[in-house]
């Protein structure tokens, strides 16, 4: 079993548009086995919009305990105040309360109460589902707003695949990255076969590019490149190849801009469908695309 997973250093780059035109791709290059699909943005996710996922499964996500306090027990003595270096304890006309939302889930309150008057309580944070797709089974999430602790859930998000794959004895789990270099990243890359950098002729693509480049040579993690729009500027595009060159790094497809994706995700549809479902797209940038598929199913298989 491989694990491809596709990132970005940026949102809005086309990685997902990528993922979704792979997931019809995978279905028809493996005909007798079902490949597994995860969304790890869980703070943005967005492949289901296009995947139309049938949701099977639905389990609760528990974050960061957070502070909780009983009113019975508490005398207002302010000692939890005192000590709150997130200012998540307020007090009114004497009485103390906690801002739920200003909460961080440190405990020192927790451990400083005198009446042990505050206890600390798992939060729901968010749910992560199990669904099915004609492509395959999806497992995505959904953090709730403001919540933290996006990294343990991508890790949910990953164990699960993981598990189906195994049960089903899927070749390959195709992983939708959450854009950036931070904790959601690390979680998405560790240990996955080959990372996908999509990036964008831009300086901001190229330069979040770079950073990508160094977070996965630090998890030891091959990576191959993909330049989105490349035809926005030949420049700049030429600047991506120069240091994929330089640092002997893959580069596996040029996808041009192409208002046939524009209208394909107004739809609600991956650029290329698979042929089981009887449709078929033509366009510069599903040629692309499929060309980029062949390169990268060589690189895994």
């Amino acid at each position: 079993m491989k694990e491809l997973l596709v990132i970005s250093g940026k949102g809005g780059t086309g990685k997902t548009t990528i993922v979704g035109a792979f997931a019809g791709l995978a279905k028809d290059s493996f005909p007798c086995k079902m490949t597994v699909l995860a969304d790890c943005d869980v703070d943005a996710a967005d492949l289901h919009l296009i995947l139309k996922p049938d949701v099977r499964e639905t389990k609760e996500f528990f974050g960061l305990k957070r502070a909780s306090m009983d009113r019975m027990k508490c005398n207002n003595c302010g000692e939890c105040r005192k000590i709150c270096r997130f200012d998540a304890i307020t007090a009114h006309e004497g009485r103390v309360k906690i801002e739920p939302i200003s909460c961080e889930g440190c405990a020192v309150c927790f451990h400083i109460c005198p009446n042990q008057a505050i206890s600390m309580k798992d939060v729901i944070a968010g749910h992560r589902f199990v669904s099915d797709t004609i492509y395959g089974p999806l497992v995505h999430a959904k953090l709730g707003v403001a919540e933290e602790n996006s990294g343990k859930l991508v890790t949910e998000v990953r164990r699960e695949a993981r598990r189906i794959a195994e049960t089903l004895d899927s070749p390959l789990i195709i992983c939708d990255g959450p854009p950036g270099i931070g904790c959601p990243v690390i979680s998405s890359m560790s240990g996955v076969d080959l990372a996908l950098i999509v990036t964008e002729p831009t300086i901001a693509g190229i330069h979040d590019m770079e950073r990508l480049y160094s977070l996965a040579r630090d998890f030891d993690v091959e990576v191959a490149v993909c330049i989105n729009k490349y035809d926005l500027d030949y420049e700049m595009s030429a600047d991506i190849e120069e240091f994929c060159s330089a640092h002997s790094v893959d580069m596996a497809g040029r996808v041009p801009f192409d208002e046939e994706v524009v209208k394909a995700l107004v739809k609600g549809e991956p650029i290329i469908p698979s042929r089981s479902t009887g449709q078929d797209r033509e366009s510069p940038a599903a040629n692309s695309i499929r060309q980029l598929w062949a390169e990268i199913f060589n690189r895994l298989f």
